[in-house]
């Protein structure tokens, strides 16, 4: 079933909005773990850390969220479908890798967080290289998703071929009813 014209540019704004939101998240955690890896003042590394397990709860959680759903949303409302084309399904599993990575890495924020607000505590502890990894990691997948989402490379799935084949079926017989999209 596709959506209304209106209603499909409504979701689409929505999907756009929070996987562009997503990615401008991802960018700016990627400067506070650069700045956090690098800094040799104490108080502005503590600072950082402090900083990034709220933000990642209130910024990257609901965008990454959201992202998921409005995609899921997009491409159940539209001819392109959730399980037709290999690109839908390929940004699919980015999408949910990336939501799942995210929401166990929360933890890794949650101890840094808690040694950056213990003065006593040895900051080497938190300064590792891995935000920065995971930063840059999920800005390499946010961009094959936009990539994907650009180019639409070719390749229908044995379910998408099977529901153009009885598409093509239906239109070709005298009466026959449209096969509503999945």
């Amino acid at each position: 079933m596709t959506m209304p014209p209106r209603l499909r540019k409504l979701a689409l704004i929505a999907h756009v909005t929070s996987s562009v939101g997503w990615l401008g998240a991802v960018v700016v955690f990627l400067a506070l773990a650069v700045i956090g890896t690098t800094s040799q003042d104490p108080a502005t590394v503590r600072g950082v850390y402090l900083v990034m397990e709220p933000a990642a709860w209130y910024t990257l959680v609901p965008l990454a969220c959201a992202a998921l759903l409005t995609g899921i949303v997009q491409s159940l409302g539209t001819p392109w479908g959730l399980f037709r084309h290999y690109w839908v399904l390929f940004k699919l599993l980015l999408n949910v890798v990336a939501t799942v990575v995210l929401l166990i890495y929360m933890g890794t924020f949650r101890f840094m967080a808690h040694t950056a607000a213990n003065p006593e505590a040895e900051l080497s502890s938190v300064r590792d290289f891995s935000p920065v990894l995971h930063s840059v990691l999920a800005l390499v997948v946010l961009l094959l998703a936009m990539v994907l989402a650009v180019y639409k490379p070719r390749g229908v799935t044995p379910f998408g071929q099977r529901k153009q084949g009885a598409q093509r079926k239906g239109r070709s017989a005298p009466g026959a009813v449209s096969v509503p999209q999945v």
